[in-house]
C-alpha cells in the first residue's frame, strides 16, 4: 500500500468521524431551537437545552411555549415550565390559557393555572368557558304533582366556569343532579299540574334561588325550561292498583272462608257418622240387655212378646206409611 492510498483512507475515516460527531451533536444539542429562541429575544442558554436532554425533557415542549408566552408579554421562567412538564402537566395548554386569560382581563397566575392542569381539568377550556358560558342540557326529569299527573321536564342550564373553584369543585354531573332534584321538588309541591304548565318559569326561579352552584366549579347564570310534557296519570294508576289489590285480598278472604266452611261441613259429616256408629253400637247392646233381663228374671216372657208385638205393629205402620207416599205421585198423574 502506497503512502497516497494510506492518506486517502485516513482522510475518509476522519471525514466520516467528523460527520458522525456533527450528526450526534445536532441530534443531541437542539441548535435550531436555540437559534429560534435567540431570534425571538428569549434568553435560553445552549447548556440549558443540553441539560434538558439529560433530564429526559423534550426541549421543544418547554421552549416553544416560553417563546409564545414571551411574545404575549407574560413573564414566566423556563424553570417553572420545565418543572410543570416534569410533573406531568401540559405546558402548551397552560401557556395558551394564560394568554387567553390575559386577553380577556381575567386574573390568572401561572401557579393557579398549573394547579388546575395538574388536577386533571382543562384550564384552557375553563378560561374559554369564563368568556363564553356553556349551556348544559339536562336529561328528561319525571316529576309528579300533587294531583297525581306526571310531568316530564327538560331544562337548559347556562353556566360559567369559576376559576377559583376549579380545584376541588364538583363537575357538570353534580349541576345536572341538583337541577333535576330542584325540578322534582318544585313540581311535587304544586297542587295541580296545570299550575306548572301555566307558569313554567316558576321552576326556574325556585331552582335558581337554591344556590345549586355551591361547591361546584361553575357559576349558574340561568336555568331555562326547554320542554314540558304531560305524562301518565300516576295517581289514577295507583288507585287502580290499590283497588285491584283490595279485590284480590277480598277474594283471598272469601276463599279462606269457603275453605273453612267446607272443612266444617266435613267435620260435621264425620261427627254424624260417629254418632250413627254409636247408635248402632247402642242398638247392638239392646238384645244383650234383654237376654240379661230374661236371665235375671227382671223381664217376663209375656212382657217380651208384648214388646215384640209393639215393634211389629210399628214396623207395619211405617211400611204402610212409606207405601202411601210412593203412591201419591202416581195418583196425581191420573
Amino acid at each position: 500500500m502506497t503512502g497516497f492510498e494510506s492518506g486517502v483512507i485516513a482522510f475518509i475515516l476522519v471525514f466520516g468521524a467528523i460527520i458522525v460527531l456533527l450528526a450526534f451533536f445536532f441530534t443531541f444539542v437542539p441548535v435550531g431551537l436555540w437559534i429560534s429562541a435567540i431570534a425571538a429575544n428569549v434568553r435560553v442558554g445552549i447548556f440549558t437545552l443540553v441539560g434538558m436532554r439529560f433530564r429526559r425533557v423534550v426541549p421543544a415542549r418547554v421552549v416553544n411555549p416560553l417563546i409564545k408566552a414571551t411574545k404575549a408579554g407574560i413573564n414566566v421562567s423556563i424553570n417553572k415550565l420545565e418543572a410543570h412538564y416534569l410533573a406531568g402537566g401540559n405546558v402548551d395548554r397552560v401557556v395558551n390559557a394564560l394568554i387567553a386569560a390575559q386577553r380577556a382581563s381575567i386574573p390568572l397566575e401561572f401557579e393557579r393555572a398549573a394547579a388546575i392542569d395538574l388536577a386533571g381539568r382543562n384550564v384552557l377550556e375553563a378560561v374559554q368557558m369564563s368568556v363564553n358560558p356553556k349551556v348544559i342540557e339536562t336529561p328528561i326529569v319525571a316529576a309528579i304533582a300533587k294531583d297525581g299527573i306526571e310531568l316530564r321536564t327538560k331544562a337548559r342550564v347556562t353556566v360559567r366556569a369559576n376559576i377559583d373553584r376549579l380545584v376541588g369543585g364538583a363537575g357538570e354531573q353534580t349541576i345536572i343532579a341538583r337541577v333535576g332534584e330542584g325540578v322534582v321538588t318544585t313540581v311535587g309541591s304544586a297542587l295541580t299540574h296545570k299550575e306548572v304548565l301555566e307558569n313554567p318559569d316558576a321552576i326556574s326561579r325556585t331552582v335558581l334561588s337554591k344556590g345549586l352552584d355551591a361547591g361546584t366549579a361553575f357559576e349558574i347564570l340561568s336555568i331555562d325550561i326547554a320542554d314540558i310534557d304531560v305524562g301518565r296519570n300516576v295517581g289514577a294508576q295507583l288507585q287502580t292498583d290499590q283497588a285491584e289489590a283490595d279485590k284480590r285480598i277480598a277474594q283471598a278472604k272469601a276463599e279462606e272462608r269457603r275453605a273453612m266452611a267446607v272443612a266444617r261441613e266435613q267435620e260435621m259429616k264425620a261427627m254424624v257418622q260417629e254418632m250413627r256408629a254409636k247408635v248402632v253400637e247402642a242398638e247392638a247392646e239392646v238384645p244383650k240387655a234383654l237376654a240379661t233381663a230374661l236371665r235375671e228374671g227382671k223381664l217376663g216372657v209375656m212382657d217380651y212378646y208384648n214388646m215384640q208385638n209393639i215393634l211389629a205393629d210399628t214396623q207395619m205402620r211405617n211400611s204402610i206409611s212409606k207405601a202411601g207416599k210412593q203412591d201419591e205421585p202416581t195418583g196425581d198423574k191420573k
